[in-house]
C-alpha cells in the first residue's frame, strides 16, 4: 500500500482509501468507543449507506443518455462519489453490528425489504429535470446530516462524513446550478422543474422527519431546517418558488404512508436491485 491509499489530513495519515485493498477502511481501528450504541451505529450505516448505493445506481442509468458528454461524465462522477460512501458506511456498518460483513453482503446479497434507503432515491429517474431536482434535495439533506456527524463521538463515521462532506457540496453545487438554469430558462425548461418539483413533494416529509441519524449527533429538526432553508433559496434563485411557499416545493399533498427506513417500498426498488445484483448472484463464489 502507497501513499496514494491514504486518506490524509495534514501530515497525518487518518485511514487508508484507495483501491490497492478490498476493504475500504483497512489498518484503522474500528472498535466502537465507549458511550456510541453500536446498534444506533450499525443502523445509521446501514440507512445512510444504502440511501447512497441507490441514489448511485439511478444515476448510473444516465450513461449513454444524457443530454450532453460533459454531464454524462458529471452524473456518473456524483454516483462514484455516493458508492465510494457506501462502501465505507457498509464496512462501518459491519463491525459495529458484530457480523462482521464486508460490502459486498450488503449490497448485493440482501433482499428489497432488507434495505433501508429513503424511497425517494429509488423512484425511476424520469427526464434529466427530475434527475436535477431530486439529486438538489437528496444532496442538500445528505451534507446537512453529514456536516452534523464531523462532530459525532464516533472517530471512523466522523472521518466518513468529513470526507463526503467535500463531495456532497460539489453535488449540491451541480444541481443548484442546473436547477437555476433550468428554472430560469425556457417555459419549457421551467415547466419540466416545476413537474419535477411537483412529483417530488409527497416523498420529502420521509427525509424532514427522519430520526435515523439523530442518536448518533444529527438533530432531526436542524437538518430539516437546514434542509428547507437551502432548497427555498436555490428555488428563489430559479424562480420556482411560489408565493405562498412556507412547505416543501411542490404543491400542497399527502406525504406517502410508509418509510423506506423500516423496509417499506416502492415496487421500482425491486426491479433495481435484480439488475444491481444479477452477476454477483449469478456467481456467488466468484472473485473479481
Amino acid at each position: 500500500m502507497t501513499d496514494e491509499d491514504l486518506y490524509v489530513d495534514g501530515d497525518s495519515a487518518r485511514w487508508a482509501f484507495g483501491t490497492g485493498f478490498t476493504d475500504p477502511l483497512h489498518g484503522v481501528d474500528q472498535a466502537v468507543p465507549d458511550g456510541v450504541d453500536a446498534d444506533d451505529l450499525a443502523a445509521c450505516c446501514l440507512a445512510l449507506g444504502d440511501d447512497a448505493l441507490v441514489s448511485a445506481q439511478r444515476l448510473a442509468e444516465w450513461c449513454t443518455r444524457a443530454p450532453e458528454l460533459e454531464e454524462e461524465l458529471a452524473l456518473a462522477n456524483i454516483g462514484l462519489d455516493l458508492l465510494g460512501q457506501a462502501r465505507l458506511l457498509y464496512a462501518r456498518a459491519g463491525r459495529a453490528d458484530g457480523t462482521g460483513r464486508g460490502e459486498d453482503a450488503y449490497a448485493y446479497f440482501r433482499d428489497p425489504v432488507d434495505f433501508r434507503n429513503v424511497r425517494l432515491a429509488e423512484l425511476p429517474g424520469g427526464d434529466f429535470a427530475f434527475t436535477v431536482a431530486r439529486l438538489l434535495v437528496l444532496s442538500v439533506w445528505r451534507l446537512a446530516v453529514c456536516e452534523a456527524f464531523t462532530g459525532t463521538a464516533d472517530p471512523v463515521l466522523a472521518a466518513i462524513a468529513a470526507k463526503s462532506v467535500k463531495e456532497l457540496a460539489y453535488h449540491r453545487r451541480y444541481a443548484a446550478e442546473w436547477t437555476v438554469r433550468l428554472g430560469d430558462g425556457t417555459a419549457e425548461s421551467a415547466g419540466r422543474m416545476r413537474t419535477a418539483l411537483d412529483a417530488l413533494g409527497p416523498w420529502l416529509d420521509e427525509l424532514l422527519t427522519d430520526r435515523t441519524a439523530e442518536r448518533l449527533g444529527a438533530d432531526p429538526a436542524a437538518v430539516a431546517a437546514r434542509t428547507r432553508a437551502e432548497l427555498f433559496g436555490v428555488l428563489a434563485d430559479a424562480g420556482l418558488n411560489r408565493s405562498d411557499d412556507v412547505s416543501p416545493p411542490g404543491p400542497p399533498a399527502p406525504p406517502v404512508p410508509g418509510s423506506g427506513r423500516n423496509g417499506d417500498h416502492t415496487p421500482h426498488l425491486a426491479p433495481l436491485l435484480a439488475e444491481l445484483q444479477s452477476v454477483a448472484r449469478a456467481h456467488p463464489d466468484a472473485s473479481w
